[in-house]
């Protein structure tokens, strides 16, 4: 008798080999309390191409001796000055702060990348972008370097205003700091709510969902319910309670 097919196993999925590098800091400072801003540069520096909105992966030593990878956004890249900007949110003494509090000029960290989706699609007729502190310099990093006229709605959820930055843009944009004040940062209702009022424009939309893992599902579940189609939303978990280090991806 033949036997019934087993179920063809779905092979793991694989990590992209990705372009390594050699960053070297020329400066580090604090934007605000809790963001600190690091400058690298590279020998490479012309080989460096990337989107804004795609992170770096860095390879940060731990006390055992081992390294940590930890994903960073890239903030911005002077290529006439050769210089990248990566910011830090300094929450702790976990290996991300930790390097910034302590980089100083000639400093040097292994990275790999750049990667990641949460890019600007130019064929959108709008764009709704979402996120926690994590998210700040990915968001902004993007609405400055929308093309004239691009339309563009930015929700960011902060504990106060000390955290909000200044951007210029070429783009026709809203931005809304949203408070929670002594809520504490981590999964809730508050980004989801404020989606849920937010009334889609026409067109065929763009959305980049950001932030704590279960309120960037939350999120993206809310908006497929309301039509738009999983390949409009690009949404990735930058963190997530109790874990250290790595990236969520979204897609259910």
């Amino acid at each position: 008798m033949d036997q019934p097919a087993q179920p063809t196993a779905q092979p793991p999925r694989q990590r992209p080999q990705l372009p390594s590098w050699t960053l070297t800091v020329t400066d580090a400072f604090d934007m605000s309390d809790g963001m600190r801003r690091v400058l690298f540069t590279t020998d490479r520096i012309s080989d460096f191409s990337y989107k804004p909105g795609q992170d770096i992966v860095f390879f940060l030593p731990d006390p055992s001796g081992e390294h940590g990878r930890r994903h960073y956004t890239i903030r911005s890249l002077d290529r006439q000055t050769g210089v990248i900007a990566v910011d830090f949110v300094m929450h702790g003494a976990t290996l991300g702060p930790s390097f910034a509090r302590n980089a100083k000029p000639g400093d040097t960290v292994e990275v790999k990348g750049p990667r990641g989706r949460i890019v600007f699609n130019p064929e959108a007729d709008w764009h709704l972008l979402a996120g926690d502190e994590t998210c700040i310099p990915g968001i902004l990093h993007i609405l400055e370097e929308l093309p004239v006229g691009a339309r563009a709605f930015a929700f960011i959820e902060v504990q106060d205003a000390s955290w909000q930055q200044g951007f210029e843009t070429k783009g026709d944009v809203a931005i809304e700091w949203i408070h929670r004040g002594e809520t504490l940062a981590g999964p809730s209702s508050i980004m989801l709510d404020r989606i849920a009022a937010f009334a889609l424009p026409e067109g065929r939309g763009q959305a980049l969902i950001i932030g704590e893992t279960s309120n960037v599902r939350a999120q993206r579940h809310h908006l497929i319910a309301r039509g738009l189609t999983r390949e409009q939303i690009a949404s990735e978990g930058y963190w997530r309670p109790g874990r250290n280090g790595g990236h969520d991806h979204v897609d259910d």
